[in-house]
């Protein structure tokens, strides 16, 4: 079996968000402690295992971190549809079936871009959890609970808070457990948007095997609608300020998000076990 492991949010090598993408041979899922395995042992953020279904342009699709299967994954589903469209020339649409978000549909464009459309996630404000403050190491501002998405939202002070925050990740696993949420991003307006992107955001998620991430797709279902209501605009552009950085250009839909970005891999190999 092929191994694909792809940067997404990105076109450019060692930059973006790293993603395991295996392609399963027709059938059934394999074992999830097999699949788990699989994630630990490439040790990126995800690992995407897709399987094929009648239809060429229909999969099934699921994610694991390292530690845990996750629910919902942008930057592992965006190097799925990439993976498939250099490796079975699929352009156009493709229909990926998750387990708890429906059927999500990818779109690969002429120009190497692939937008996801993804369910948007509602921001609800909510009191900042006890310890917040003392897992980011700074005065958080408001703070907003994100759905079925399960994360915490938070904004901090500007551009500079949000590039420069160090948190105490042990806390932030213990604050995100103890909460029964997924992780917490970050986020705050550009301070410059002549430099092509409107917010920036960071993403901490150590409980489920990813201490931070370099560039998460599903938490710009969150950010995209929260940023467009306050800024008035349905088209906005995320720049996920981590030390690889990648760009996730973002399009609010009624209660969908599209989210474009591109795709390099980096490397291919054969699995054996």
């Amino acid at each position: 079996m092929r191994f694909h492991l792809v940067n997404a949010f990105t076109d450019r090598p060692f930059s973006g968000n790293p993603a395991g993408v295996l392609l399963l041979p027709p059938g059934t899922w394999p074992q999830d402690t097999w699949m788990q395995n699989i994630a630990a042992e490439i040790n990126h953020p995800e690992t995407a295992f897709a399987l094929p279904t009648p239809s060429p342009t229909d999969w099934a699709i699921r994610w694991f971190t390292p530690t845990v299967e996750a629910t919902l994954c942008g930057h592992a589903t965006l190097a799925t549809a990439h993976t498939l469209r250099t490796t079975h020339h699929l352009d156009g649409t493709v229909r990926f079936t998750s387990n708890h978000h429906g059927t999500l549909t990818t779109h690969a464009d002429a120009d190497g871009t692939i937008t996801l459309d993804f369910p948007a996630a509602p921001t609800t404000q909510t009191p900042a959890p006890d310890g917040l403050d003392a897992a980011l190491r700074t005065i958080p501002g408001p703070t907003y609970r994100t759905g079925p998405l399960g994360d915490l939202l938070v904004h901090l002070t500007d551009e500079k808070a949000v590039r420069h925050l160090t948190p105490d990740l042990d806390a932030i696993a213990a604050l995100t457990t103890r909460e029964g949420i997924r992780g917490i991003i970050v986020t705050a307006l550009a301070q410059d948007p002549t430099r092509g992107y409107d917010f920036v955001s960071r993403f901490f998620a150590p409980a489920n095997g990813i201490p931070e991430d370099p560039v998460t797709g599903s938490a710009h279902t969150a950010l995209a609608p929260h940023w467009a209501a306050r800024l008035d605009r349905p088209t906005l552009t995320g720049l996920q300020a981590s030390p690889r950085t990648g760009l996730v250009h973002t399009a609010v839909r009624r209660d969908r998000v599209e989210l474009t970005g591109r795709a390099v891999t980096i490397l291919e190999g054969t699995l054996h076990a």
